[in-house]
């Protein structure tokens, strides 16, 4: 737990249970308390840099609409003299947005994007497609410290029981498609013609289709963009896959390698080692594949495993 965590977590305990204890005692068993959604430390990811945006100490307090209507208001501003008093440390303006006493359904509604009902745990086949990963993380992250009305933490578990298999499949096959177009297909045709720019932007596409992979077929949904690269290192425990990614990621681009090639679809060029590592990788992609059941043929050419994957997903 970083040490924010543990902050917030001390705080309620030292200041916000007794204020719901003494100031509202006939709804204390109607609050929900914790710490999650945006920001470095709901992930424990937070450091000396994150320091200068978005940090403080304080708790999310989830009311549901009822409950909101009948009692929020006061509990609200009582929070914010607290967290406004001569004991409270550094707070910021844009913390102050994700912290405090808000509904179920504003906190699901506004990481997902879309209306959540959050006494209803539901979402379509199609708002699963649409949902950006990361935001599955954030509103699955973090700390629930009291939860007696179970309205938050139920919602939480739906979402933590991962993408319905069609839309699992579909998101494995896109990440596919985006592996084998950026690394094994268009990497090489950009460095023969001596476009390293797009060269890069291949190397970076590749980079974060297999990182998205890793995390599909873990059956875990990944942080933001900047933090992907520190979870995934947390999920592979070997540590096999994570170091063949920060290798890729750290290699020089090779234009000698190129000169005086022509471009060959079924020819792999190893004499860049971008080239051999990601190779390398899909193979690990490809292991992946075969042991979660997605694949029964072989062949380390990613797009070719697409309608095998969304064969399952029909």
């Amino acid at each position: 737990m970083s040490n924010v965590r543990e902050k917030n977590r001390r705080f309620y305990d030292r200041f916000v249970a007794g204020l719901i204890h003494t100031g509202f005692p006939e709804y204390e068993d109607r609050i929900a308390v914790g710490i999650a959604g945006e920001g470095s430390d709901c992930f424990g990811y937070d450091d000396e840099i994150s320091r200068d945006h978005d940090f403080g100490t304080g708790v999310c307090l989830w009311l549901t609409d009822e409950d909101m209507a009948r009692f929020g208001a006061e509990l609200s501003a009582a929070y914010n003299e607290l967290v406004c008093s001569a004991e409270r440390s550094y707070y910021t303006d844009r913390l102050r947005e994700r912290r405090g006493v808000m509904t179920v359904r504003q906190f699901y509604s506004s990481i997902l994007n879309i209306d959540c009902d959050a006494e209803k745990p539901f979402l379509s086949e199609q708002q699963w497609y649409d949902l950006d990963h990361s935001c599955l993380k954030t509103a699955t992250n973090g700390e629930i410290f009291r939860d007696d009305p179970g309205v938050f933490t139920a919602f939480r578990r739906y979402l933590e029981g991962y993408y319905p298999d069609r839309v699992w499949r579909k998101r494995i096959a896109e990440q596919l498609h985006e592996y084998a177009s950026a690394f094994q297909v268009n990497y090489a045709r950009c460095m023969t013609r001596g476009d390293t720019v797009a060269a890069e932007l291949c190397r970076a596409k590749g980079l974060s289709a297999a990182m998205e992979l890793y995390f599909l077929l873990k059956r875990e949904y990944p942080p933001y963009y900047k933090w992907t690269f520190r979870a995934l290192g947390e999920l592979d425990a070997e540590g096999e896959f994570s170091s063949k990614l920060r290798e890729l990621s750290l290699e020089q681009l090779r234009t000698e390698a190129w000169k005086g090639t022509r471009y060959l679809p079924n020819r792999l060029n190893y004499k860049d080692r971008i080239v051999s590592l990601s190779e390398e990788i899909a193979s690990e992609i490809e292991q992946l594949l075969a042991e979660s059941g997605q694949i029964r043929m072989k062949g380390r050419y990613l797009e070719a495993h697409v309608g095998e994957v969304l064969d399952g997903a029909l």
